[in-house]
């Protein structure tokens, strides 16, 4: 029996087969729950088709920067779910080319406002309409997908990473105000995965190479890593944690700038997937 056979759970921003989310998805099917997606209307048939993969005929078409459209969605989940839903992946950014490139000073005011409405209120907005679903699941887990960036300078990330850094205060506010129900609230930031978006960040090849070289696990950070990850958080396993902004980075946190441009002696001498 897997870590959440009878749950169910809707993940939010599977865009493709390289999704973080994706890997998620995955992860919990392979663990007994059974899983519904959101996606944007322009996914929708890409969505649908690995959704079947995973036994799920379950994809909403949801613009998360519209109230109505969340309440159609949590509701479509609702009907669907019996009226209860244990787990909820937010896994979704967004903010224009020219707004995560170039220098930050040059963002624009609209860039802005979208980067962190998209972004960040969309997790906020999508909780509370969870809350009645978790509450009458007897809980729920929450995870929000955030990344380094949002709270050291990751150049080339920019307004992402502002964006970042709210979507994790508001993971901790959430966790608070959720906790008397039973739902738990934490973020997964996983080191650079090489998914369609990432491709669009200056430098996140030679991210990745470090950690290839640098890192004490000696290897880039996978799909199947973070839905492994995300498993235990959404299982009665982590039932105690919350507020929390989990590193699946391989250990690369744990070095200092200096270590973590400088190959380890003996780096490459094993081929890592």
């Amino acid at each position: 029996m897997g870590l959440l056979t009878g749950k169910t759970a809707l993940v939010a921003g599977v865009a493709n087969p390289r999704s973080i989310a994706w890997g998620i998805a995955q992860a919990f099917h392979e663990h007994g729950a059974r899983v519904a997606f959101t996606c944007l209307e322009s996914t929708q048939r890409r969505v649908t088709k690995l959704a079947a993969e995973v036994g799920s005929s379950l994809v909403f078409p949801c613009d998360v920067s519209r109230d109505d459209d969340i309440a159609r969605t949590f509701e479509a989940a609702g009907k669907a779910f019996d009226g209860k839903l244990h787990i909820l992946v937010h896994s979704i950014a967004y903010a224009k080319i020219e707004e995560i490139r170039g220098e930050f000073v040059a963002v624009t005011r609209d860039g802005w406002h979208r980067a962190l409405d998209v972004s960040a209120y969309s997790l906020v907005a999508m909780a509370r309409a969870a809350r009645p679903l978790m509450t009458a699941a007897g809980g729920g887990s929450i995870l929000a997908l955030t990344f380094a960036g949002g709270s050291r300078v990751s150049p080339g990330y920019n307004v992402m990473g502002v964006a970042k850094a709210a979507l994790e205060c508001a993971v901790r506010y959430l966790a608070y105000d959720l906790g008397p129900d039973g739902i738990r609230v934490n973020a997964l930031s996983p080191g650079p995965v090489p998914t369609v978006s990432a491709m669009v960040v200056e430098y996140f090849d030679e991210s990745i190479q470090r950690l290839r070289t640098c890192s004490p696990l000696l290897r880039p950070i996978t799909q199947a890593d973070v839905g492994n990850a995300a498993v235990l958080y959404a299982s009665d396993f982590s039932s105690a944690i919350t507020g929390a902004t989990v590193l699946v980075d391989g250990g690369m946190n744990t070095l200092v700038a200096s270590a973590g441009s400088h190959p380890r002696a003996g780096a490459g001498a094993v081929e890592h997937p």
